[in-house]
């Protein structure tokens, strides 16, 4: 059956203004060249040069959010489409919000018994000597709130954890300080209510950073992902599991780790992911058969208000 390509007339929101507005422009971008080339009337939007309130008087049917990290992806775009009542693609306000609320959304899986690695907030007071020794080393430090792996750093030594935090406080006030499970990184991209292959990552660099997502040429991304199937179907139900506990829905990713002895540890949901020629939902879904153009319209069929 032919993808629908009647959705009126169409916002692509990308730019913005944060710390990864780069990426957004090029997700974006292409995007907006998939669903033009596939028949609909899309245009492009940045919020951070117009103010919403065009998409009303432009007489926008749906809204395509591209956009990532803050004012995109936190649930406030979320909220100020809901009250002008415009249809969006992705997660609603509270979905948003808990996803990338990176502390919130390991409160709420570990209270519904969904593995996620130990952490500990960290502020400009904390013993670091002693949250180094409760969580042991290797350390993940990250903004509790940020994306596209910004202001994150890997901590081998205790000395580190200051130099780590100073530069994920730049970017964020909450400062969140994770085990590091050493093992197999996966993905699962999350389309409708059907979780896709698991892809698995593989970088030469220290973890999957910013550059490794990106700039690299040189990560690999093994799909299908090397685990039974039995497992591997088991492993996507508990990525759905996590996505719907946190009210997530419509698209977004689910990242895990497999420690060596094969247990897993959620990590975060992205409700906004890339969309880019590096990205992995749209690689996932080439292994089921959607062209990138497809998968562009499928994620726009589930557009929705309120």
């Amino acid at each position: 059956m032919k993808p629908e390509t009647n959705f009126g007339k169409v916002a692509v929101l990308f730019g913005g203004d944060t710390a990864e507005r780069d990426v957004s422009l090029k997700s974006g971008s292409m995007v907006l060249a998939a669903l033009r080339a596939a028949g609909v009337d899309a245009h492009p939007f940045d919020p951070s040069e117009r103010g919403l309130q065009a998409l009303m008087d432009e007489r926008y049917a749906r809204a395509f959010i591209a956009l990532h990290g803050r004012f995109g992806e936190d649930g406030t775009l979320q909220g100020a489409l809901d009250y002008l009542g415009l249809p969006y693609t992705g997660s609603g306000v509270l979905g948003s919000a808990l996803a990338m609320d990176k502390r919130r959304s390991k409160l709420l899986w570990q209270a519904m018994g969904i593995p996620t690695p130990p952490h500990e907030m960290l502020s400009a007071r904390s013993d670091l000597g002693a949250v180094a020794r409760r969580l042991g080393l290797p350390i993940m430090v990250k903004p509790a709130s940020e994306g596209s792996s910004v202001g994150m750093s890997k901590v081998r030594e205790a000395g580190q954890l200051d130099e780590a935090y100073t530069l994920a406080v730049n970017y964020d006030r909450a400062v969140i300080a994770e085990k590091f499970i050493d093992g197999l990184e996966l993905t699962a991209g999350i389309l409708g209510t059907t979780a896709l292959p698991l892809i698995r990552l593989e970088t030469p660099r220290d973890f999957y950073d910013y550059d490794a997502k990106y700039l690299r040429d040189d990560t690999r991304y093994i799909l299908p992902c090397g685990l039974r199937e039995d497992r591997e179907r088991e492993l996507q139900q508990l990525c759905l599991a996590a996505f719907d506990a946190l009210g997530c829905g419509g698209w977004g990713r689910v990242d895990l780790m497999l420690d060596a002895d094969g247990m897993p540890w959620l990590l975060e949901v992205n409700t906004a992911p890339g969309m880019t020629d590096h990205s992995l939902v749209p690689m996932a879904a080439r292994a089921v058969g959607l062209s990138y153009a497809d998968l562009c319209l499928k994620i726009l069929e589930g557009a929705h208000a309120g």
